[in-house]
């Protein structure tokens, strides 16, 4: 059996498959970070407090609001199918080796 595990530890499919999932598992954290700081930047869709007191905000203030928060959305989508793609390419990768 050691004879076994020892000549699948030496190969280089066993090296290149541990530099592909270091290599991955790296890029998800940093794909999940992202994606947890750009949804920490958007607006929650409550009114909370600020419900009770009318706001009076111009057309142009409320449009320009309105694209940084549409562009966070398409940035959040993003990232999530960038984390999802990931995740599914390094369990692939881990059945090839197997």
């Amino acid at each position: 059996m050691s004879v076994l595990l020892a000549a699948s530890f030496d190969s280089t499919e066993f090296l290149v498959y541990r530099i592909l999932s270091i290599i991955g598992l790296v890029l998800v954290f940093l794909t999940a970070l992202v994606t947890i700081i750009i949804v920490l930047f958007q607006k929650s869709n409550s009114d909370g407090i600020q419900g009770i007191t009318a706001s009076s905000e111009t057309f142009f203030g409320k449009n320009r609001g309105q694209s940084i928060e549409s562009k966070l959305k398409k940035w959040t989508w993003i990232c999530l199918g960038v984390l999802a793609f990931l995740s599914i390419a390094i369990y692939i990768v881990g059945i090839i080796v197997q």
